[in-house]
């Protein structure tokens, strides 16, 4: 680290405490934000994380925007800033309310089940959130026959496959995920042979079918910790690396493509943290009526993780 970097994080630090702040990173932010983060975790474990958070006056969110706005609709007297604003999700971006409106009319007696990478509007108008860590036990809790899944239909397709339900799929995908072809594999099993490829759910069907484990990113750490392979092949964000090296220093990991990477997910810098607590920006709200709906569908979601 560089003498510019250490004072960056004395910094941060420092105005951490002035704000009564908490940093929380997602599992793919670069490294630095990473080693800063009070907290790093998957949707899921943010998601509980920014609920639980008692004591803290203002939440420092290090992702992209609908993970920003889902601490907001948690914690609603709590700041939230997002340090780089314009850190977007692609596929949220795929599926607007007023769209998810007009696809129930078609589908009357279905029950939304809307993915956590979805914006507050959609959250909104859906009867339940998930994650890929959940995704498939909450469907098969749901006394509906048939979910309307939005909006990544390569998740959608996965839980699907896992239970005897209707799951109808929206045409929405991870595009940093879906960079990911079963052609794939045949290189990277040739260069290692032994090594299990562990991926995640947001990847292509035959990627999945391909695959020797298929779990989120927490999945897929708790996998990578307790497996007795001392290499290990991954097919997901490239920033998951830091963790998996830092906590399995005996084992060595491989990218299975090097696509995967989420340009939205590298935008945030140690200077962006910084800059948002020195300046308290970039505030994040939701709108009360968007907010009460919204948090309704996610409060679902963790009553049922609990």
């Amino acid at each position: 680290m560089t003498s510019e970097s250490v004072d960056l994080v004395q910094k941060i630090e420092n105005l951490k405490k002035e704000r009564n702040a908490i940093i929380l990173a997602h599992n793919y932010q670069i490294d630095e934000v990473q080693a800063i983060a009070d907290y790093t975790g998957d949707s899921l474990g943010l998601s509980q994380k920014a609920a639980d958070i008692v004591d803290a006056e203002v939440i420092v969110f290090c992702g992209v925007d609908f993970m920003a706005e889902s601490a907001a609709i948690l914690s609603p007297h709590k700041t939230v800033l997002l340090p780089e604003q314009n850190a977007g999700c692609p596929m949220a971006a795929m599926i607007t309310a007023e769209e998810l409106i007009m696809k129930k009319k078609e589908y009357p007696n279905a029950t939304v089940v809307c993915y956590v990478n979805s914006s507050a509007e959609v959250k909104a108008e859906s009867d339940i959130c998930c994650t890929s860590s959940n995704a498939v036990d909450i469907v098969e809790s749901l006394d509906s026959d048939q979910i309307l899944f939005v909006p990544d239909e390569n998740l959608g397709h996965y839980v699907s496959q896992r239970t005897d339900k209707d799951v109808v799929l929206w045409e929405g995908r991870c595009i940093t995920h879906h960079r990911v072809k079963a052609d794939d594999f045949e290189k990277v099993k040739e260069a290692h042979p032994k090594a299990p490829i562990i991926v995640h759910p947001e990847c292509r069907p035959e990627v999945l079918s391909a695959a020797d484990y298929v779990g989120s990113t927490s999945q897929i750490l708790k996998f990578a910790n307790e497996s007795e392979a001392d290499k290990i092949i991954v097919g997901t964000e490239m920033g998951i690396l830091y963790r998996l090296n830092n906590e399995n220093p005996d084992k060595t990991f491989y990218i299975l493509n090097q696509g995967l990477v989420c340009k939205n997910m590298k935008m945030t810098s140690l200077q962006h943290v910084a800059d948002a607590l020195e300046n308290m920006q970039y505030k994040v709200t939701v709108d009360k009526n968007i907010r009460v709906k919204a948090k309704e569908a996610l409060d679902r979601m963790l009553e049922f993780s609990k």
